[in-house]
């Protein structure tokens, strides 16, 4: 009898709605300012349809309000995001009904506004975004081996109650594969506690009634985003990786019509190709988006922090209002916003200025980088490439691309390609993903400025080397190994000239002991003096020199390829540029001095032909001209 009293006298817990009302007016109370609240009130209530007593957001109010383009196919797949998360912290009941609390939730965990109230250890949402994009079909996640197929075998029978269990639990039928969102178990097999959701439950004090909801059931490899869907939402990410919290995305309607749609799609195909290949795999499973996103591309999902802002802006609210007594505010202007690329490349675009910022903060890149060396336009010479590069004073892009030069080359021929494959080591590694004639792209981040290479390299545990097609992938610096970029000009005193990233710099050169073979780093990039030919190799098995392997490719290769463009962009404001528009300036005044040579005879042509009888200019001599 005691014990059934103790029973009785404890309350009852409170109900799924109570809870998701507590929070969503926690999250508003703490995330958003009162303008902001307000605004969002105003937006959801101009926007919601109105059914039975209930306010609720409909996939295509949402895609008209956002501007989602119709052509990119990723209205459905994003809906289906805010679906899911908008049932947070009770994600089995997803899809929810996005009424004004659940848009709330939404809102803020797309912008990662939950970091102001969640604070226990709950700072990534990237399992959250995997399971509202995650599908549950056992057809898709068919293996690959008979090996694969008889585990798959043991543990199908192993958990088919389970399963059951799982579909008696949410009711009736499942619907569309599209419309739920899937289980993925650990790596280690673990029945796991999502974190973000704890966390949800302990900022309310009710942790103890709801920690049993927050278990993820296990399923066998049955959770995975589907590669379609993926490239539409990638397709979507690079598109609104500029965009500000204000700023429409009709702006860009541009980038999805014709070439540039093209470029768009052909970019999200090298991003995709970082998590599986779309031939032998239908989608992504947990482990590899959970492998592949922090190492190479931790920014991805940035873009999604300015387009949900939105909800934030009434046009109903003038902003621009000023108070009595105060001067007229102008409005800003959309003809004085700078571009976003202010000049053209060969390979760089907007499409790969967003791809860049996928793992580059898009504060540094975005309106804010300068061509300063163009092969194409300044000429493929090393000597060309300093007078460009060395002075900018803030962090540079140095882009290449090239295609895959032939496994069938003999260096033993005469030619530019059998001399630079002659200083190479033998082949033993396969060429990289993709065709052989493919264009392939690399690059590098370098945070500090450029100089010449004597006995150490330059660069800090910062730089990053990076492919951009036909894989997008990122080898980040060692903390141990030093050897980050080498650039050494041809001289009498150095074996191999040209520029590396990756590799020990050039031992000086004896007469006795010669080397005409290049040291290839573990991971690596090596380009020649005359920026004809380069050389990549990523050797797994080595786990990396001064960059470390790839999160995804475990494999070793090498490309060798012949370079078709050559860029460096500088990253920085009006400040570097000016400084490196001075120092252009000075040279530019300096080679106009020493071609106007004057011996202060007065007479140009009696100077000049006592510099020719002292041997200094004229009869094919370089000493320059007095004209």
């Amino acid at each position: 009898m005691g014990q059934a009293l103790s029973d009785q006298s404890q309350p009852a817990p409170p109900s799924h709605e109570e809870v998701t009302k507590a929070l969503a007016n926690k999250f508003a109370e703490k995330c958003f300012t009162s303008l902001e609240l307000y605004s969002l009130r105003d937006v959801f209530k101009s926007l919601a349809d109105h059914e039975q007593n209930v306010r609720y957001l409909k996939e295509d109010t949402v895609a008209r309000f956002l501007e989602i383009p119709d052509i990119l196919g990723a209205s459905a797949i994003l809906f289906q995001m805010m679906s899911y998360i908008g049932a947070f912290p009770f994600l089995q009941d997803a899809p929810a009904v996005l009424g004004l609390e659940q848009t709330v939730m939404v809102i803020t965990i797309m912008t990662e506004r939950y970091r102001r109230v969640l604070a226990k250890g709950a700072t990534d949402r990237r399992k959250l975004l995997f399971k509202s994009m995650a599908v549950y079909d056992r057809k898709l996640s068919a293996p690959s081996s008979d090996e694969e197929a008889a585990d798959k075998k043991i543990a199908d029978n192993a958990d088919v109650k389970s399963d059951k269990s799982v579909a008696d639990r949410k009711g009736g039928p499942s619907g569309f594969a599209i419309d739920e969102a899937g289980d993925e178990e650990d790596d280690d097999g673990e029945e796991e506690n999502d974190e973000l959701v704890l966390a949800a439950f302990d900022s309310l004090d009710y942790l103890d009634a709801f920690k049993y909801e927050t278990t993820t059931p296990k399923t066998h490899g049955a959770a995975m985003v589907p590669a379609d869907n993926f490239r539409k939402l990638i397709m979507l990410l690079l598109l609104i990786a500029p965009l500000d919290p204000q700023e429409s995305l009709s702006l860009y309607s541009g980038r999805v019509s014709g070439a540039e749609l093209e470029s768009l799609r052909t970019t999200a195909e090298c991003v995709l190709a970082a998590f599986l290949n779309v031939e032998q795999s239908p989608g992504i499973k947990f482990h590899q988006f959970n492998t592949i996103i922090p190492a190479s591309m931790p920014f991805i999902f940035n873009g999604f922090t300015s387009l949900f802002e939105h909800f934030l802006f009434s046009k109903n609210i003038d902003f621009h209002k000023r108070i009595d007594g105060e001067p007229p505010r102008e409005k800003p202007s959309l003809t004085a916003v700078q571009p976003l690329l202010q000049d053209s490349g060969s390979i760089m675009n907007l499409n790969v200025l967003s791809q860049l910022s996928f793992f580059i903060p898009g504060s540094s890149l975005f309106r804010r980088v300068r061509l300063l060396y163009s092969g194409d336009d300044d000429g493929f010479s090393m000597g060309s490439f300093e007078t460009k590069v060395f002075h900018w004073r803030a962090p540079t892009i140095l882009l290449v691309s090239g295609n895959r030069l032939s496994d069938d080359a003999d260096y033993r021929s005469a030619g530019a390609e059998s001399a630079f494959l002659a200083t190479l080591p033998p082949k033993r590694f396969p060429s990289g993903t993709g065709d052989e004639a493919e264009r392939i792209t690399f690059g590098v981040y370098v945070s500090q400025p450029w100089k010449h290479t004597h006995r150490e390299c330059f660069g800090g545990d910062d730089t990053l080397l990076f492919q951009l097609s036909p894989v997008h992938d990122v080898f980040r610096a060692s903390s141990m190994n030093k050897d980050y970029v080498t650039f050494t000009k041809p001289s009498s005193s150095t074996n191999h000239a040209g520029i590396s990233f990756g590799c020990p710099p050039p031992p000086p050169t004896h007469a006795y002991r010669r080397s005409s073979i290049i040291s290839l780093g573990s991971v690596s990039l090596v380009l020649d003096s005359s920026f004809e030919f380069g050389c990549f190799t990523h050797d797994y098995t080595s786990r990396g020199g001064a960059f470390q392997t790839s999160a995804g490719r475990k494999s070793n290769f090498q490309d060798r390829f012949e370079v078709t463009n050559l860029e460096v962009w500088g990253c920085g404001g009006d400040e570097e540029a000016k400084h490196q528009a001075e120092h252009w300036a000075w040279e530019a005044r300096e080679a106009e001095a020493r071609r106007k040579i004057n011996l202060g005879t007065g007479d140009i042509e009696a100077d000049r032909a006592l510099l020719e009888m002292a041997g200094l200019i004229g009869q094919n001599r370089s000493g320059g001209s007095m004209g």
